[in-house]
């Protein structure tokens, strides 16, 4: 690659970055991120305590079960995904907050 079309690769990618910097930085967008932990958070509970109360038979796990799949299995995927939608929402505050 020559120079030129390493300096202008780069100087795309400053400007892409100052945009989108820039564009993030705005209140409306950071509150969001912050309602998407809040569910992340919301999501977890109710996947664990939905577990937890499984497991002490107050409840039957099996009315969530679809198919093949069993209703802990069910119960659980809720509460993985409450923690992958607190940890982008999280990583998402702090790459645009630095």
């Amino acid at each position: 690659m020559s120079l030129d079309l390493l300096i202008s690769v780069y100087r795309t990618q400053l400007i892409l970055f100052g945009f989108m910097k820039n564009a993030i930085h705005s209140k409306a967008k950071l509150k969001i991120f912050k309602y998407i932990c809040w569910l992340g958070y919301v999501l977890a509970s109710l996947g664990f305590l939905g577990v937890l109360l499984g497991i002490l038979n107050i409840f039957d796990m099996q009315i969530f079960a679809i198919g093949l799949s069993s209703g802990i299995r069910i119960i659980g995927s809720v509460g993985i995904s409450g923690c992958l939608l607190s940890a982008i929402g999280h990583a998402s505050l702090e790459q645009h907050l630095i």
